[in-house]
């Protein structure tokens, strides 16, 4: 096996990957707890933790904790998705233990001092504003709403400017108390790096972080998902996600999916960049790809073109998907994608973060770690047959459709007529 893994008593699970000829080592600290985790009530308070905890400890503040990284020459940074949230650093590996400490100080002894959670609040405010002015990002968090309307999954990872603005100390204590245990989190590293010396130090201080149950991960049963939604907003262009449920993470089919999404709208000889951007100009952005959660998924395609090419470009992504549908791939593009991919693959094995977030996401979704050789036989092992049936499953779906643009409601009925 090539990487090594220890579960301690309290349930902290402590994972790495040594990797030589290399002087560094990426460390991070993964919980069980993402916006999914979330009540009604709650929107936003993942992410918004997750600055907390970089705003000091008791005995630390945040300043001594920025000048502890920037004296080792590390990178320190952290970040929430819908069903965890990773605080990691990247330095050089005689500072492995100094980063260790500050790390479980951080996270064991976050201080949620009433003045820093009044500017982080703010912070955050100006953070969803600065989202919605992008409406290539915005229109992600209306299409993945459409998608899943009455799940956790289809809530904004930011939360809301009224629900975050009224968070207090009492608010971030319950939530560290709720989800911030050991069996939830693991610890992951990778780099010039000794397993047992990591675990020792994982004993050693993160002692305080009390046990529990992970969080579990249901099933999804979304019902009741919109086909379309809309915003009406004076832009230049009209951008567009295109999409429907996808392969769910963990499944046998997700390299098939990864395969299809890449000759679908990936690299430049993709389906969609030819068609829509190199044969016709009109795009810029065009592009597919699939977000995959437990027991759930979406699978989009987004488009950014002015809004009297919408139709047109509407045209293209139907009879490309209807294609894939009735005729799979070619051989050639097989060939082609699983290159690409596997190329992809290799170049990101070069860095100690990439090694690391594999390890961590892998392990706090209970998937399996796959090395690179398994990873690249898996992706090689894809055939015409699984293409053509993974599309006939994921694209023959009515899609959801999301649109910021100019247009109204009558108009962009026209449109995707």
């Amino acid at each position: 096996m090539f990487y090594q893994k220890t579960s301690l008593p309290s349930g902290l699970d402590v994972i790495s990957e040594y990797i030589g000829g290399v002087r560094s080592v990426t460390l991070g600290i993964w919980f069980r707890v993402g916006s999914r985790d979330e009540e009604l009530t709650q929107l936003g308070i993942s992410h918004f933790m997750e600055h907390m905890m970089f705003k000091g400890t008791a005995s630390r503040s945040a300043l001594d904790i920025s000048m502890a990284f920037d004296g080792m020459g590390a990178e320190l940074n952290a970040f929430t998705s819908k069903e965890y949230t990773c605080y990691y650093a990247r330095f050089l590996d005689e500072h492995l233990e100094s980063a260790v400490e500050i790390l479980a100080d951080m996270l064991q002894n976050s201080a949620f001092a009433t003045e820093a959670i009044a500017t982080e609040r703010e912070v955050i405010i100006e953070e969803i504003a600065r989202y919605e002015d992008e409406p290539s990002d915005h229109v992600g968090d209306i299409f993945t709403e459409a998608m899943f309307p009455t799940h956790q999954l289809g809530r904004s990872i930011l939360g809301t400017r009224s629900i975050v603005g009224a968070f207090e100390y009492e608010d971030c204590a319950a939530y560290l108390g709720k989800h911030y245990h050991a069996g939830n989190a693991v610890i992951a590293a990778a780099g010039n790096v000794n397993h047992e010396k990591l675990v020792a130090l994982a004993e050693r201080f993160f002692a305080q972080l009390p046990s529990g149950a992970a969080n579990g991960r249901g099933e999804v049963h979304e019902s009741e998902r919109k086909l379309l939604t809309f915003e009406q907003k004076d832009t230049e262009q009209a951008h567009m996600l295109y999409g429907m449920p996808g392969i769910a993470l963990g499944s046998d089919d997700r390299f098939a999916s990864r395969l299809m999404e890449t000759a679908l709208g990936g690299p430049m000889s993709s389906r969609l960049f030819q068609e829509v951007r190199e044969k016709r100009g009109l795009a810029y952005a065009v592009y597919a790809s699939t977000s995959p959660y437990m027991h759930a998924s979406q699978f989009f395609i987004y488009v950014g073109t002015r809004p009297t090419n919408l139709k047109e470009v509407v045209g293209i992504l139907r009879f490309e998907i209807e294609s894939l549908i009735k005729k799979g791939l070619t051989s050639e593009e097989l060939k082609r994608v699983q290159e690409y991919t596997v190329g992809n693959l290799v170049l990101l094995e070069e860095s100690t973060r990439s090694h690391m977030l594999r390890l961590g996401s892998n392990a706090v979704q209970d998937l399996e770690i796959l090395s690179l050789d398994e990873g690249i036989a898996r992706y090689r092992a894809v055939t015409l047959d699984d293409i053509k049936r993974v599309a006939e499953q994921v694209l023959s779906q009515p899609p959801t459709v999301a649109v910021i643009s100019p247009l109204g409601a009558a108009e962009l009925e026209t449109a995707l007529s």
